[in-house]
């Protein structure tokens, strides 16, 4: 969490499949003005919105999967090179039939 920039909990009603979301702001000079503002630049993590009935068995299925690929997402990102760090990256798990995929996404 010490990489972590913002922690953000999402509300409202989404349909989407994605539960769990997490992007690295790059410094990308649009993100304040004509100047990059050093408290943009980092990683960012989503928390989106479940249904209650499903919330408890989607909790277990983050502690226990999407957690740990979260913290590895995150360490890579942090030893990664200039190249990586320059530009903005997007890393969403999706639940969908008691299934959790994870991929890279534009």
């Amino acid at each position: 969490m010490s990489h972590v920039k913002e922690l953000r909990f999402l509300t409202g009603n989404d349909s989407s499949t994605v539960v769990l979301g997490a992007a690295w702001i790059a410094p990308v000079s649009r993100n304040h003005g004509r100047g990059v503002h050093p408290d943009t630049v980092g990683f960012r993590i989503d928390v989106l919105p479940v249904d209650a009935t499903q919330r408890a068995a989607i909790r277990a299925v983050l502690r226990a999967h999407a957690l740990p690929q979260l913290h590895e997402w995150i360490t890579e990102g942090t030893a990664a090179g200039e190249t990586w760090h320059l530009t903005p990256h997007q890393h969403y798990w999706r639940l969908s039939d008691g299934h959790l995929t994870h991929l890279d996404e534009a």
